[in-house]
């Protein structure tokens, strides 16, 4: 199995990795809550089921990693992942082929995984705010960043009541930087928050915290 581990900070590691078992192999690994037996059993497409499981296998190698007696998840009203009898943070993605896990030891945390398509070229008017729509200038990669940088925001965000365009905003970046600053903007809840954006796996990696 091929399998990244990134070393964000000294409190924060990510692991990713290629999607190769199927999905006994993957089953075998784990002790599933009767929660998450639901939540599988509610995901009929076979492929989805596969990248479900495998998130669940890279969290609990990574939290293993960090001596961590992992003893699964639960998800809150909004539908965000915690781990059991932890309070470390974590966050989950998945993509075709792909799994990847994030875990914080003291703050929130939001990761995802994107392939660079030029199908973000389609969603753009409602992703992205008219500042971003300039800077992107329809390059694919600079799309494919501000859509994954966003994801990973509102991910670690982990509530509703919030769009990509209105409530979510990525400052500028030069092309191939690993480091950009992302705003939550609401009513009542304003935060800055830095994104590590790495080019690796299905095409691109974004770390929220």
């Amino acid at each position: 199995m091929v399998t990244f581990q990134i070393d964000i900070n000294s409190e924060c590691v990510v692991r990713l990795q290629a999607i190769t078992n199927d999905e006994p192999t993957l089953w075998a690994g784990l002790s599933l809550t009767a929660p998450e037996q639901e939540d599988l059993a509610s995901i009929k497409h076979p492929s989805q089921r596969i990248e479900w499981l495998a998130c669940r296998v890279a969290i609990r190698q990574l939290a293993e990693a960090q001596g961590m007696a992992y003893r699964g998840l639960w998800k809150d009203e909004f539908g965000k992942p915690h781990l059991l009898d932890s309070p470390w943070h974590i966050s989950l993605s998945h993509t075709g082929g792909w799994a990847a896990a994030v875990l914080h030891r003291s703050r929130q945390v939001g990761i995802d995984i994107e392939p660079v398509r030029e199908q973000f070229k389609r969603v753009v008017p409602r992703v992205l705010s008219e500042n971003e729509i300039a800077h992107a200038a329809g390059n694919t990669t600079r799309l494919a960043v501000y859509w994954c940088a966003k994801e990973a925001l509102y991910k670690l965000y982990g509530k509703r009541q919030l769009t990509f365009r209105e409530h979510l905003y990525i400052e500028p970046f030069a092309d191939g930087a690993d480091e950009l600053v992302g705003h939550v903007r609401l009513p009542n809840h304003q935060e800055e928050l830095t994104i590590r954006c790495f080019s690796t796996g299905p095409g691109l990696l974004a770390v929220a915290f």
